[in-house]
């Protein structure tokens, strides 16, 4: 194996040069690479010799393109029963990020250099740098199935170091911000006002109240809400079980953790409007407790526009609409446009910021084990990095008195 310079002359007299790096493949057989510069060569060497010692080279002629290997990688995902959400999602990644920068590209001429220029050039077209985080883990999932179908030796952004992996991590963290009260999570009076409004604006025989306060009081993603089953309500013991949940496309499955199968316990309020709501609430062969009007699973859309939106304008909780340039929208009249302040999985915010908030103010105050449990986190670091602000502090100013005195 080894790295030469070539040179030549042009038609018009001019010379031309380049660096050929030659090997000999794991097969026998003589392979040529041509790069414009020698520390381009020299750097292919290496990695080359490496691959050939660990027996995972792949020749530029046996390689497929990005966008090849994004199709077989989808593929596989629907085989191995995928939900169609998930697929989904990838599918977004590939044809709207990955495919229009690199899609034309080799997978054996992907190297760390070029998947930073992919970054780079994500992130000149717009896009956040938690879309461009998550753009990548995707590409990374895209070569990893590669490797295991020997199109590509090497996963690039699986060798990426850990702490630039964690330094993007914590910027997206950043820029993101924590949850604050009365922007991403209601407020006390705010949930008032939504009760309020439902319980006394005829939410009782379509459903809205008995669902508005189980999303309120019991955390449930609107998913598992969709999903959830009479058969898995107690309401002599006062608590329901998470079994299943309804995916985007009102097919019934599992969960999406180990995690998320819970027992959450009901205050009795809720309970007695489920008593209620379970003698007005339609047939269905799913047994569902808050089905569509024909039994079937309702839609997120639906679900959305009929309970949720009404009930958050009925009660004021609003917002002015924005337009695509972020201005406050108007009617044809030159009236502001209102919009609902929240959406679902503010309640979820909510649910979990009572859990936590002191019994003097009106919350629980659970230990943050209990309250990971009850919202169906995989981990308590999940919990701690999304609510851990949100926890009670004790009077810092007079520990630290105390200490000192104690100390001098």
């Amino acid at each position: 194996m080894s790295v030469r310079k070539r040179t030549w002359t042009n038609q018009d007299g001019a010379k031309g040069q380049a660096w050929v790096a030659e090997y000999t493949d794991h097969e026998g057989k003589r392979r040529l690479r041509t790069f414009e510069t020698k520390q381009e060569a020299d750097s292919f060497h290496v990695g080359v010799t490496g691959e050939l010692r660990a027996g995972t080279h792949v020749p530029d002629s046996q390689s497929v393109t990005v966008a090849a290997a994004g199709r077989l990688w989808l593929k596989r995902c629907e085989a191995d029963g995928l939900e169609q959400s998930t697929v989904d999602y990838y599918q977004q990644h590939l044809d709207r990020h990955i495919i229009p920068v690199i899609g034309a590209v080799k997978l054996s001429r992907l190297t760390m250099p070029m998947l930073t220029t992919f970054q780079d050039k994500l992130r000149e077209l717009g896009r956040s740098p938690t879309m461009v985080r998550k753009v990548r883990i995707s590409l990374g999932a895209l070569l990893a199935d590669a490797q295991r179908r020997g199109l590509v030796g090497q996963n690039v952004v699986h060798a990426l170091p850990r702490s630039l992996r964690g330094k993007e991590a914590r910027a997206a963290a950043r820029q993101k911000g924590k949850l604050k009260v009365g922007v991403d999570i209601p407020s006390p009076d705010e949930i008032r006002a939504i009760i309020a409004a439902v319980s006394y604006g005829g939410g009782d025989s379509d459903g809205r109240c008995p669902l508005l306060l189980s999303a309120i009081f019991t955390g449930l993603r609107i998913s598992e809400l969709r999903g959830l089953r009479w058969d898995d309500v107690n309401l002599k013991r006062s608590e329901l079980h998470v079994r299943q949940r309804a995916d985007r496309y009102n097919k019934i499955g599992p969960l999406k953790s180990v995690a998320g199968e819970r027992v959450v316990p009901l205050p009795p309020t809720l309970v007695s409007t489920l008593r209620k709501w379970k003698l007005a609430c339609p047939n269905s062969e799913l047994g569902l407790v808050f089905p569509a009007a024909d039994g079937s699973v309702e839609s997120y859309v639906n679900i959305t526009r009929h309970a949720l939106v009404p009930t958050l304008l009925a009660a004021g909780v609003t917002v002015a609409a924005l337009d695509e340039h972020g201005k406050p929208s108007k009617d044809d009249d030159g009236k502001p446009i209102i919009a609902a302040k929240y959406g679902w999985h503010s309640l979820r915010h909510f649910y979990a910021s009572w859990c936590i908030n002191r019994k003097v103010d009106g919350g629980l105050e659970l230990p943050p084990k209990l309250v990971q449990q009850r919202m169906g986190h995989a981990s308590i670091a999940i919990t701690m990095d999304v609510y851990g602000h949100l926890f009670p502090s004790g009077d810092d100013g007079a520990e630290l008195a105390a200490a000192e005195r104690a100390f001098l």
